[in-house]
C-alpha cells in the first residue's frame, strides 16, 4: 500500500516562494504518474501539475504555467506567489502509465496525500 506526505507549505507573501515536497513509500510511482491538485477554500478540487513515465512533458494548468516548476521526484517549485493560489496542495500518485487526457483528472489518481496548506497573504 503506498503512502504519500506532502511538506513545505506555510504562509508566505504575494510574490513569494514555496517549494512543496512529496515523500513517497510504500510502492514505486517512477512507472505511472504523479503530481499536483490544490483545492481553495469554497471551490472544488483542481489540477496544478503533473508528470508521467515515459513522457519527457510536464503538464500544468494554465493558471500555474511560468510560475511554477514540477521535477521528476514530485517537488513543486512555486514562485511568484498570489493570493489566488491560497489552498491546500494535495500530492498525488498512480503507480501505472495514465494516458495525457486523463492526467489533469483526479480519479485518475489512486493515491492522495493528506495535503499541506499554502497561504499567500501580505
Amino acid at each position: 500500500q503506498g503512502h504519500l506526505v506532502e511538506s513545505g507549505g506555510g504562509l508566505v507573501q504575494p510574490g513569494g516562494s514555496l517549494r512543496l515536497s512529496c515523500q513517497t513509500s510504500g510502492r514505486d510511482f517512477s512507472r505511472g504518474a504523479m503530481g499536483w491538485f490544490r483545492q481553495a477554500p469554497g471551490k472544488e478540487r483542481e489540477f496544478v501539475a503533473s508528470w508521467r513515465w515515459g513522457d519527457t512533458n510536464t503538464y500544468y494548468a494554465d493558471s500555474v504555467k511560468g510560475r511554477f516548476t514540477l521535477s521528476r521526484d514530485n517537488d513543486l517549485q512555486m514562485n511568484s506567489l498570489k493570493p489566488e493560489d491560497t489552498a491546500i496542495y494535495y500530492c498525488v500518485a498512480h503507480s501505472r502509465r495514465v494516458i495525457t487526457s486523463a492526467l489533469r483528472i483526479g480519479t485518475s489518481y489512486d493515491y492522495w496525500g493528506q495535503g499541506t496548506q499554502v497561504t499567500v497573504s501580505s
